[in-house]
């Protein structure tokens, strides 16, 4: 079993709604393939039959993750975040201090992250930095390349 997960209603709602794709759809049109593909003869020497063995232990491994996602899935109601800190499903503007530049990230959890949408992970170096800092505080965070120093300019929902 996972950790709690904390999700969008809108996130879960697309977790679910891929579990129940796979398994209805992928698992039928994966176990035809497998079908076929013992229908040719000898397994022993038969690729597709391999490929489509490996393609269904893949798709098991992904309904199994998803199901202990949804399973410990926690949905945080958007309108209820308190913004007077950094929490999970808030939007930080920063202002980085060595380049002067501002940014707005939205923290989630790893399963929403998209960062060229500014939502950023919860376990990233700047999404653990950012959780529970307050309005016009700095924070150093340490990433990969370095550490960044950052001016928390707002939080809000």
């Amino acid at each position: 079993m996972s950790q709690n997960v904390y999700l969008t209603a809108d996130a879960f709602d697309r977790m679910k709604d891929e579990l129940q794709f796979l398994k209805t759809k992928e698992r039928a049109r994966i176990a035809a393939a497998i079908a076929e593909a013992r229908a040719q003869g000898d397994l022993s020497e038969n690729a597709e039959y391999d490929a489509a063995k490996e393609e269904q232990g893949h798709l098991e491994a992904r309904i199994a993750k998803l199901e202990d996602l949804v399973a410990t899935a926690r949905v945080v109601d958007e309108r209820q975040i308190d913004t007077s800190k950094a929490r999970i499903l808030s939007k930080v503007k920063v202002r980085n201090l060595s380049t002067k530049s501002e940014h707005v990230f939205t923290l989630v959890a790893a399963q929403e992250a998209d960062p060229a949408a500014g939502k950023i992970s919860v376990a990233s170096p700047i999404g653990k930095g950012l959780l529970g800092s307050e309005h016009g505080q700095k924070v150093e965070i340490k990433v990969p390349t370095g550490k960044l120093l950052f001016e928390v300019l707002d939080i809000s929902r």
